[in-house]
């Protein structure tokens, strides 16, 4: 099977191409990422982190 795989690939022009593009994809991806995740504001993660609760709390308060 992986024989099959290397032959074909190995056919088409340029294909070393799209590995590479596909690691500058995922390095921006997570670079932005991180990026967000040292900006974002302690009070908006603690908001976004207590969301899955309050709604918890509000079911059982309805109830």
């Amino acid at each position: 099977m992986f024989k099959f795989v290397k032959g074909y690939m190995e056919t088409i022009d340029g294909v070393a191409t799209y590995p590479m593009i596909s690691l500058l994809i995922f390095f921006v991806f997570f670079t932005l990422l991180f990026w967000w995740v040292i900006t974002a504001s302690k009070s908006y993660i603690k908001e976004v982190s207590e969301l899955p609760l309050e709604e918890d709390n509000q079911l059982n308060n309805e109830l």
